[in-house]
């Protein structure tokens, strides 16, 4: 009988955030589509390997915080307390998705198929 392996994985999650589960109260909102980038002009010398590695992620470009939670195989809550970090500290800029287009009133539409069906 082998024996049984702990969960390692609990305890590195809660080191990595500093035993935060939610993000900063100075970041901005971040859903999973929040595009994140690095402007590359802050040293990320100190940092754990974590952060070190979403900072070089966000800089060849925009990244959703569901793709960097992905390519950094971390939970999405835990990467989204590092990316606040990061937003905070000025190492990573976020930029929220453009708003959902609204659909015109229905008497436009009308009057547009009107206007097409008289050609």
């Amino acid at each position: 009988m082998t024996p049984r392996r702990a969960r390692t994985d609990i305890v590195r999650q809660y080191v990595i955030t500093g035993g935060r589960a939610a993000p900063s109260r100075n970041a901005p909102v971040l859903d999973m589509v929040t595009l994140v980038v690095a402007p590359g002009d802050r040293p990320v010398t100190g940092f754990g390997p974590e952060l070190t590695s979403i900072v070089e992620l966000c800089a060849g470009g925009y990244l959703s915080i569901a793709e960097v939670a992905s390519r950094t195989q971390l939970p999405m809550i835990v990467t989204k307390v590092l990316v606040a970090d990061l937003i905070d500290t000025g190492h990573l800029v976020a930029r929220r998705p453009p708003p959902k287009a609204t659909l015109p009133p229905g008497d436009l539409m009308e009057k547009v198929l009107h206007g097409l069906e008289r050609l």
